[in-house]
């Protein structure tokens, strides 16, 4: 494989001449130029993204960095990145924080090293001091989902707020009388929006107590024992609107071992839209964010950041959607 010293040797020129003709920068005179592309021609040679970065201080890749690999929500919206930016000839590579500050920290580090173009963030940790750092390094960045409360951002995320009002409306209109709420990590907007949400739905009901809420951390074994600690505290609930569809799969597998009959004793409502909710049974009703949409969203405004065109740093809001399926088929 030819490498830039044999173009070099074969045009007759210095190897920072044929740096500057490949990246086209400096001066170089127009027979020399077209001696150093005759031969890069001749010899088939390809620079490197990293060879060019070193120049560039750009190599052509996006890093995402998650929260949590294993969650069933970001594999599609890895996915809805990766296709957006290999269209648009670019590289992804991925990390996991977390959701630790200071591995999010590390990456950033390790990514200023890497002469990485831009780096999208599905992160709630990004305060002031981080959004400055990127600004002053120059890398372009995008937070997605799990957004910060932090001026300087370009945010990418779903109507929250909406989408929790929508399943506790579904529940209603589908016969439950005492709704229950098993909520997220209340450090992430997301679940913060959820559970308000829930809050303004439900407050002026009768029924309505704070020991109606219990944190399910997001997680599956956290679903889970929230709907124990929920029918332990009001075994009357009828309806539980759950933050995620993760912790919404565990609380639906807590009642099915307890005996209790999903939907017709109690009818659940998840968040998200993973593909995870159509393959338990009975099939979970869930409220459907765009997950692929947002992830080219994310990508496509990134690329445009790091190709020098101009971005708002505000919010973008997509709308949700309600999917009803078995697990609140007693209402219907």
């Amino acid at each position: 494989m030819a490498t830039i010293r044999d173009v070099a040797r074969l045009a007759g020129v210095s190897i920072s001449t044929v740096s500057r003709v490949l990246n086209k920068s400096g001066y170089v005179n127009i027979e020399t130029e077209r001696e150093v592309n005759k031969a890069i021609q001749m010899l088939k040679y390809e620079p490197s993204d990293v060879a060019r970065g070193l120049t560039n201080k750009k190599t052509r890749t996006i890093a995402l960095i998650l929260p949590d690999i294993v969650n069933p929500f970001f594999p599609e919206l890895s996915r809805a990145v990766e296709d957006v930016a290999r269209t648009s000839g670019y590289t992804v590579i991925f990390g996991n924080s977390d959701g630790q500050a200071n591995k999010e920290k590390a990456y950033i580090n390790i990514l200023k090293q890497k002469y990485i173009s831009g780096i999208i963030f599905a992160s709630h940790n990004l305060n002031r001091n981080d959004v400055e750092y990127l600004e002053k390094i120059d890398i372009p960045f995008v937070v997605l989902d799990r957004a910060p409360s932090q001026e300087g951002c370009t945010v990418v995320r779903s109507n929250n707020f909406e989408g929790a009002k929508l399943a506790v409306q579904h529940l209603l209109d589908a016969g439950c009388n005492k709704i229950a709420h098993i909520y997220g990590p209340q450090e992430i907007n997301t679940a913060k929006d959820r559970l308000i949400g829930y809050e303004e739905s439900v407050k002026n009901f009768k029924w309505y107590s704070p020991t109606l809420m219990v944190p399910g951390n997001f997680k599956l074994d956290g679903g889970m024992n929230a709907a124990h600690v929920l029918m332990e505290r009001h075994p009357d609930v009828d309806g539980i609107f759950v933050g995620n569809d993760l912790m919404a799969v565990g609380a639906l597998k807590t009642l099915l071992r307890l005996g209790i009959n999903v939907p017709n004793q109690i009818a659940i409502c998840g968040f998200d839209g993973i593909h995870l909710a159509e393959a338990v049974e009975p099939e979970l009703t869930t409220i459907a964010q765009p997950i692929y949409e947002m992830g080219v969203l994310a990508a496509d405004l990134l690329i445009k950041k790091i190709e020098g065109a101009e971005v708002d740093n505000r919010i973008y809001e997509l709308e949700v959607k309600l999917v009803p399926r078995a697990s609140t088929t007693k209402c219907i």
